[in-house]
């Protein structure tokens, strides 16, 4: 049973985690670092619940499983993939639209902002591990949509890090494999992932934390994900304005003749 008391609980843990790492991001006058521990924000969650409640059992260790290998790895490809570069010119533009005080300021507006969000968006891994009931086609479900977002997250970013390795122009495109057939297929499997967590929490009964994968599905669309990345990048890029024409943001499909204004920005056609 969900045990509403260990959620909260797990909270001051998340707090503890975006405080601490506030304190790094002054020293090293970089709050990108937030994007290197959100996934472990989540993870934290999870860890801390079950802390709190001592559940155990197949599916606990399974969830646990799966969150735990998203998690590790999308920290460890961030990590990775932002060593040396400095602060992410997004979060350039936040630090200049917040000033003065912008260090003060990052501790609510960015740490304990995602902070929160990590939290809330664990609230069906939760949920799952709570319930009761045996496994289900739901389980199965999950299983089958997490595989599916994993393969789109990781497949995704190994060709984009092995794109911008390599020897190219500065307005060339990603436009290769997984990117052939939606501009963000990263993005794509990370929200089909989290709905796999649902249908995990839904076999429970926790039909209610459907706020996470619409929530995630959200962010990716509207706030940190496509739309702000595309902002960006069309503006730098004359060829990426030709590539939005011709494939699909978010859903994948076959390449076609845009539409010559780009209206297509986030949606699947």
């Amino acid at each position: 049973m969900f045990d509403l008391n260990a959620w909260l609980l797990s909270l001051l843990v998340v707090i503890s985690i975006s405080i601490a790492t506030w304190l790094v991001s002054l020293v090293r006058r970089d709050v990108s670092i937030v994007d290197s521990l959100w996934s472990l924000m989540i993870l934290a969650t999870l860890l801390a619940y079950l802390g709190f409640t001592g559940d155990s059992g197949p599916r606990t260790l399974l969830l646990l499983g799966l969150l735990g290998i998203w998690a590790v790895r999308l920290s460890l490809y961030i990590t990775v993939r932002n060593h040396g570069e400095g602060e992410d010119r997004r979060y350039q533009a936040i630090r200049a639209n917040n000033q003065p005080n912008f260090e003060f300021k990052s501790l609510f507006i960015i740490f304990l902002f995602q902070g929160l969000l990590a939290w809330v968006i664990c609230l069906p891994v939760v949920a799952a591990v709570s319930g009761e009931t045996p496994p289900g086609p739901l389980d199965y479900l999950g299983l089958a949509l997490w595989l599916t977002g994993m393969f789109f997250e990781v497949v995704g970013d190994f060709q984009l890090s092995r794109f911008l390795k390599g020897e190219r122009g500065e307005n060339d495109v990603m436009d290769k494999g997984l990117w052939r057939y939606t501009r963000h297929p990263n993005y794509f499997g990370e929200a089909v992932l989290w709905w796999g967590f649902f249908a995990f929490a839904l076999s429970a009964g926790a039909w209610w934390t459907i706020i996470s994968p619409v929530l995630m599905t959200f962010l990716l669309l509207r706030v940190s994900g496509v739309a702000m990345l595309e902002k960006d990048i069309s503006g730098r890029r004359p060829a990426y304005r030709e590539y939005i024409r011709r494939t699909n943001a978010f859903f994948p499909g076959p390449p076609r003749n845009g539409n010559p204004d780009g209206t297509d920005l986030v949606n699947g056609g």
